[in-house]
Formats: structure tokens, sequence, C-alpha cells
């Protein structure tokens, strides 16, 4: 993208803040409006303005995402956000949906992700893992299905927008969230429509039920008896599933579904970034160019500076084949053990 391309994309999301912030005051206003006139609204008009306000709301849902680039869906199950053809620093972003830090990073440094990609100045790879499948539920069920209803959303061409809204309804650590009907909810807030996606997630819920509630428990309690605690801890989950296909604990119903997928990538970015400065040691961890960032990945400027420091780079994922994404043509997962 030349540069006046890029500032001419950089002034229409200008224009587009400024909207946003003029709704957002008629917004506030219509509140204050209706708190004054409760009374009579609820005999002659409350359903009316209610409809309104969600009318809007809605609306500046939908323009918040009208400027950005495709959504690549990766074989893998991550996702790429770029313009075509685009040639600009990669940057990654490994998070989990119930890690209230990734919830900070995405609130300070989401939208300017989003912005760059807009700009054709950034390739964002989206690349959530769970960190929390080991842990009781329902911290490790929370983290396991807002993931699958993620990458259920990705089918979609809805990640971005769906990633946005279980940031910004994150159960409290300790509390159970991210429940079947609100994640359909969002996905229709998101603007999926289709079917297969509400039946996905309802499929997921219950293979993440399986995987927290009876399996993992069997797995970890085999492995104790035959192996020590830091040898559990560096096989990582995805390797202790194959731990215990290989020792009568069959994990069979996790096949073809997006949890065992979740799974997989978080093991594979162990792997990946497995030493040095760029190891992976939990979440968020954003790479630019395969280099780790630290405390300046939780500012929109120092995300900003990074990028415009880095150069070109290439996405280290292949993008799924055409029609091999449809949630409706995908395995449904068997949630028997």
């Amino acid at each position: 993208m030349g540069k006046a391309a890029r500032e001419a994309s950089r002034e229409r999301l200008r224009q587009e803040r400024e909207r946003e912030k003029k709704r957002a005051a008629r917004t506030r206003m219509l509140g204050v409006a209706g708190a004054a006139l409760a009374v009579v609204l609820v005999v002659v008009g409350g359903g009316y303005l209610l409809f309104s306000q969600q009318q809007e709301q809605e609306q500046e849902f939908a323009d918040r995402y009208e400027d950005l680039p495709a959504q690549e869906l990766q074989e893998d199950g991550s996702v790429v956000l770029a313009g075509q053809d685009v040639q600009a620093p990669v940057v990654e972003v490994y998070a989990d949906f119930q890690c209230p830090a990734c919830e900070q990073f995405e609130n300070a440094s989401g939208p300017t992700l989003q912005q760059l990609a807009a700009e054709g100045d950034a390739i964002v790879h989206y690349r959530p893992v769970s960190i929390f499948a080991q842990s009781q539920a329902p911290l490790s069920a929370n983290s396991l299905r807002g993931a699958a209803a993620a990458r259920a959303a990705a089918d979609h061409g809805g990640f971005v927008q769906f990633n946005d809204l279980l940031f910004e309804n994150q159960p409290a650590e300790g509390s159970e969230g991210f429940a079947v009907e609100e994640l359909k909810q969002w996905g229709e807030d998101a603007g999926i429509d289709d079917p297969a996606f509400a039946q996905r997630v309802e499929d997921e819920s219950e293979v993440a039920a399986t995987f927290t509630d009876d399996y993992m428990p069997r797995l970890r309690s085999a492995a104790q008896d035959r192996l020590s605690e830091s040898e559990i801890q560096e096989m990582g989950v995805a390797g202790l599933i194959e731990w215990g296909g290989d020792n009568g604990v069959d994990g069979s119903f996790l096949e073809d579904t997006y949890v065992r997928e979740v799974i997989d990538a978080t093991g594979a970015v162990k792997d990946r970034y497995s030493a040095g400065a760029n190891a992976f040691a939990g979440t968020p961890s954003v790479y630019v160019n395969g280099e780790k960032m630290g405390d300046a990945a939780f500012s929109g400027d120092g995300v900003r500076d990074a990028v415009e420091q880095a150069g070109p780079g290439e996405v280290s994922t292949e993008a799924l084949a055409a029609g091999t994404g449809d949630a409706g043509a995908s395995p449904e997962p068997e949630v028997s053990p």
C-alpha cells in the first residue's frame, strides 16, 4: 500500500472515530432522556425507545469493522487479518479468552492492531490458545468453550468481531461463564446467522464439559501413577493426551473437534517459541516477526512503534483451502470418551 493510500485510509478511520464519538454522545443523551421520562415511556413508548437504542448499538458495532480487511482462516485454526498482497510486519497474538491479562491487552492494543491491519501497515495473526486446559473448572471449561466458539466463528468470517465480544464479556476468574446461549447470541451479534454455528457451539461445549469433568481427571490420575509432576508439566496437555492414548486413557472423543485444535495450538506455540528471550511463557504473548514484545505490547503506541521499526514478515501457516472451513461440513465431534 502506497503512502497516499495509507494516508487516505488513516483519514477514513479518523472520520469513522469522529462519527463513533458523535453516535456515543447521542446514545448517552438518549439514555439521560429515557431516565427522565421513564414513567411516560413505560406507558406509551418504552418498548420503541429500547428497540431504537438496540438498533443504534447494533449499527455502531457493525460500523467498527467495515474498514477491516479480509479475515483468512488458517489450517491450524488461527486467523490472519490482512489486506490482499500486503507486505508488512507480522504481529502474532497468542491469547486465552479466559486470561485477565489478555483482556487488558485487547482493551489497550486490540483496536490499534485492527487499525494497523486496515491501513495495510501490519498483518495481524490471531492465534488463540488455552493455558488453562489443565486447571480446575470452571476456569478450564471457560477457556476451552470460548476458544472453540471463536474457532467456529472463524468458519463464518466473524472471528475478529467474536474475539472482541468474548473479551468484552470475559467471566471473572472462578466464575462460570461463556454459557452456550451467550455464545450463540454473540455469534448473532457478530453477524453470524448460519444455524451450523449455533450447533457447533453446542457440540463443542459438550466436548469441553466431557474433557474437564471426566477425561482430564482420569488422565491426570493415570499419569500421576506413572510419571512425576515435572514430567506431566513438561508434556503439556497435547503431549499428555498422546501419552494417554498409549496407556489406556481413550481420548478419541476429541478427534475432529475445535477443543482438540486449540489444545494442539497451545502445544505448538511452546514448540515454536521454546527457548531464550522469545520463549512462550503464558498469555498474552505478542511477537512481531518472531520477536517477542514485552510490556510495550500493552500500549497501542508501543505496538505501533514496534511495527514501524520492523520490516515485512511472513505468515508461518497456510490458509485453509476454500470450502473446508465451513462448520456445516466439519465432522461433528463425538462427545463420549
